[in-house]
């Protein structure tokens, strides 16, 4: 792969043309590309073309903008953005950083799709109510977090848009114990990972795996070329092992409301 010219693909085809979901809508001033949504959507700055002579002024109009539409949001910083020294100007305009994540591509051609599950163990495919619910309740557990509205807003992308996005969960018994979905965007080569978790009491048995192979699998008979995640430490070593690379670093910036 030739990383530098894959990231510009992704540059180009993902960070500059983001697919909005229901309730979102993409925006841009031509240095600040953003999506805003709905409440209990997500919103924030996916793109920039800033420099050191325009990136404070910038920073503070996206912190007012967001500031007066009463949203939470998030920048999404990647590690080649200019100016260098974007994240500490982020910083010192009020925003605190979540944990680094790497971003990371696979060629979809070398992947190996097959899915090879523990004794006890299938996947159910989101389709309704119930396995949305389930889902949710995977993402909950894996996470440690609260994902209200995370079943609603599956499901609306799913009676909306269906062909650019598949769920899955993991089930061991009537337990739900991982999940993930690929985005499949309508243009561009890259489909992409969300949301890929696995049960405390399930980890290191091969179910991450086998939800990243299904949901490659998906990917490839839709025709895209790469599959892209934004993965988090835990996660990196099992995908370099699987034949992804990481191509840069990706920080979320945010600014803390006042339950965070």
């Amino acid at each position: 792969m030739d990383g530098q010219a894959v990231l510009a693909a992704f540059d180009e085809q993902v960070r500059r043309d983001p697919m909005p979901e229901p309730g979102e809508r993409v925006e841009s001033d031509g240095l600040v590309m953003r999506v805003r949504s709905d409440v209990g959507g997500w919103s924030g700055v996916v793109w920039t073309a800033l420099d050191a002579t325009n990136a404070d002024a910038a920073v503070a109009a996206e912190v007012e903008r967001f500031a007066d539409s009463g949203l939470e949001w998030e920048w999404k910083h990647y590690s080649y953005d200019e100016p260098k020294d974007l994240p500490e100007r982020l910083v010192a305009a009020g925003l605190t950083a979540d944990p680094e994540e790497s971003l990371m591509v696979a060629e979809i051609a070398d992947l190996d799709v097959s899915v090879v599950l523990p004794e006890g163990v299938h996947l159910l495919p989101v389709t309704d109510g119930p396995s949305a619910a389930a889902l949710a309740e995977a993402a909950e557990e894996a996470f440690g977090e609260r994902h209200e509205g995370l079943a609603e807003r599956i499901l609306a992308l799913l009676t909306t848009q269906p062909a650019t996005v598949a769920a899955v969960v993991a089930m061991a018994g009537e337990r739900p114990i991982a999940c993930g979905r690929v985005k499949l965007p309508t243009t561009g080569q890259f489909a992409s990972l969300w949301g890929g978790g696995t049960v405390p009491d399930w980890r290191r048995r091969g179910v991450f795996r086998a939800l990243v192979a299904h949901r490659a699998g998906i990917a490839r008979a839709h025709g895209f070329r790469y599959l892209q995640v934004d993965a988090a430490a835990a996660s990196r070593p099992i995908l370099q092992r699987l034949g992804f690379v990481e191509l840069a670093k990706t920080t979320p910036y945010r600014v803390l409301s006042s339950k965070d």
